[in-house]
């Protein structure tokens, strides 16, 4: 089975199985992780599933795009590596994907 894992503020991991042609906000969503709101349904406009992406996963799933930087920008949390979960489609290549969830969203 392919998984993803989740890594909370405060250091507890979620593993979730990966779904093919999913968004990770939508995976997350489904398996119920704490940290990811996703409020405005996968639109890019809210910034309530904001994830920092493992440095070892960054070629893997790029850097954020000019739409998510105008929500990640406001983020006093935002790290080199955030992303928009609603803005990454997961694929069998992201099998073993680690994103960091910060202790606050926007």
């Amino acid at each position: 089975m392919s998984v993803i894992t989740f890594i909370s503020h405060d250091g507890e991991k979620y593993e979730t199985p990966l779904e093919e042609g999913q968004s990770l906000m939508q995976i997350a969503i489904s398996n119920l992780i704490p940290g990811i709101d996703g409020d405005c349904g996968g639109e890019a406009a809210c910034g309530t599933c904001h994830v920092v992406v493992d440095e070892g996963w960054v070629d893997v799933m790029g850097r954020s795009t000019p739409v998510e930087e105008e929500m990640l920008s406001m983020n006093p949390e935002r790290e080199s590596t955030s992303r928009l979960a609603c803005q990454m489609t997961m694929s069998e290549g992201c099998d073993g994907l680690v994103v960091r969830l910060p202790e606050f969203q926007m």
